[in-house]
């Protein structure tokens, strides 16, 4: 009569931390600044000529195969740093045209399937013949808003694309929170990222896998984003720029193409050696600069740094620059700076240099953005002030080059040899002078040959641990479940189990 008593109370707490270790999720960081402004830019691009110009031959302005021609996917994007840069798509049989944002940092390529608020057109699946559902379902979440929907494949051909028609993975958006903002003229995203980052997994090959595989162009890709030091206005149009599939277009920069390698195909991972405020070299670590990440993505709207390099930034240019020191909400991202209309402040600000290591191991190349590019333009005040934002904010997540940097440079993703290039961008000038400069090479030996290593663990390595803890989780919860099942008997004359002395009906209200 004494044993009474089972270990259900342990199950229960067995139980709570298996539901609160399988609830962990991990996001993609996609940053999207919801400005309610417009940028505009015009590009006289009637000069432009064919131009053969490369040994490997991914300089031509046209692919020897004829799938591709480069001229034509030049100015083929709209949009600007503020809302995202986007290319028109046809999608599904008869096609449905929709605008899709272009994304560097994430690999899904995910459409509208349903009515939003903020959005005026979706992919209707039902009225393509072409598209198949294959019934999983998938869940994104950026740094800023997320959507759920379900996966299928379907027709996809780009008006002012590599030729030809691709059978691509297509994530069928049917819910979602904060992913389509105001004023935005796109209806979903193109993520151009390596399969790591695809969801629900790797096995969803990503948009620009898939064109290379079908239609045989290289695997390269190219970005230009023209909106560099235009002003945010609502009475303007949209800046646009340069997706470029298959190659480099030469008449897109100046001067030589500078690559860094890819340290990791997940992201577009590079290896940042060190950063200058003017010429004052912050002298951090260089693990401060990679930590956890560095990547390239033309997602993120402004240039994110680590918390201590974005400190380190902040007190240098409040250092070197000629104006009294603007309130701590300028730097912060919540307020802006204004001045006399016509009194331009990028003269009171320095430059901003970030060093790449070379596909050189021992050398590396600076990029070089001028206060236009950071100190940005958003709106004037009854005609008599202009108003600026501070494009540079800091991250959790690493180290970002995102459109702040982007927009000064033509961007090459030789996904092929593994490297990222710069250029300076033909679009990125003002009074005919450029807003960014490149330089180098110049000798690494002051810096770690390793400036990656030691940082936090990465994703990857993190969703392997977050299912093998699933996987984990499962196995406990069977068990549990199995002990659940097997009743406590009571040491008496009188076995039954009464709905008293089960806690079931406790667990189930």
């Amino acid at each position: 009569m004494e044993k009474t008593q089972c270990i259900l109370p342990a199950r229960v707490l067995l139980l709570c931390l298996c539901f609160s270790l399988c609830y962990s999720r991990f996001s993609i960081p996609l940053k999207i600044f919801t400005g309610k402004f417009n940028s505009s830019v015009d590009l006289d691009l009637t000069p432009l000529r064919k131009t053969e110009t490369s040994g490997n031959g991914l300089s031509l302005a046209s692919d020897p195969s004829g799938i591709v021609n480069f001229l034509d996917m030049v100015n083929n994007l709209q949009g600007d740093s503020g809302r995202g840069y986007y290319i028109e798509m046809l999608i599904g049989t008869p096609s449905q045209t929709l605008n899709i944002l272009v994304d560097t940092g994430s690999s899904n390529f995910a459409v509208a399937a349903a009515a939003h608020p903020f959005i005026t057109h979706f992919f209707n699946r039902a009225v393509s013949s072409t598209y198949s559902s294959n019934g999983r379902a998938v869940a994104v979440r950026y740094t800023q808003g997320n959507w759920e929907g379900e996966l299928g494949t379907d027709l996809i051909s780009i008006p002012k694309g590599p030729n030809g028609t691709v059978t691509i993975n297509i994530a069928a958006i049917l819910s979602s929170d904060g992913f389509f903002l105001p004023s935005v003229n796109w209806q979903g995203i193109l993520g151009l990222a390596y399969p790591l980052l695809a969801r629900p997994d790797s096995s969803v090959e990503p948009f620009f896998n898939s064109v290379v595989r079908q239609t045989g162009i290289p695997d390269v890709f190219s970005l230009q984003m023209c909106g560099a030091g235009i002003a945010a206005s609502a009475n303007t149009g949209l800046a646009g720029g340069s997706l470029v599939m298959g190659g480099v277009e030469p008449t897109l920069y100046r001067g030589s193409m500078w690559y860094t390698p890819i340290m990791q195909e997940w992201y577009y991972q590079v290896e940042v050696l060190k950063l200058e405020v003017g010429d004052q070299n912050l002298n951090l670590d260089c693990k401060e600069y990679n930590s956890d990440k560095a990547i390239v993505d033309s997602g993120t709207t402004l240039l994110r740094l680590p918390v201590n390099v974005f400190r380190a930034v902040v007190d240098a240019i409040s250092q070197n620059s000629l104006i009294q020191d603007p309130a701590s909400g300028f730097w912060m991202g919540t307020k802006l700076a204004c001045w006399a209309t016509g009194e331009s402040p990028w003269r009171f600000f320095p430059k901003l240099s970030i060093y790449l290591r070379g596909t050189n191991a021992s050398q590396s190349f600076r990029i070089t953005i001028l206060p236009q590019l950071y100190i940005q333009p958003i709106t004037d005040v009854d005609g008599t002030l202009d108003c600026y934002r501070f494009g540079i904010s800091s991250s959790v997540n690493g180290l970002v080059i995102g459109a702040t940097v982007m927009e000064g440079f033509y961007v090459a993703f030789d996904r092929a040899q593994k490297r990222v290039g710069f250029a300076v961008s033909t679009c990125a000038e003002a009074a005919g002078q450029p807003l960014a400069e490149i330089s180098g090479p110049y000798l690494s030996e002051s810096v770690s040959s390793d400036c990656v290593s030691g940082g936090l663990l990465q994703e990857p390595l993190l969703w392997v641990l977050a299912y093998s803890l699933m996987g984990l989780c499962a196995l406990v919860l069977l068990v549990l479940l199995l002990l659940l099942a097997l009743p406590c008997r009571r040491r008496s004359r009188d076995s039954e189990i009464t709905d008293e002395s089960s806690l079931v009906r406790h667990r189930i209200k």
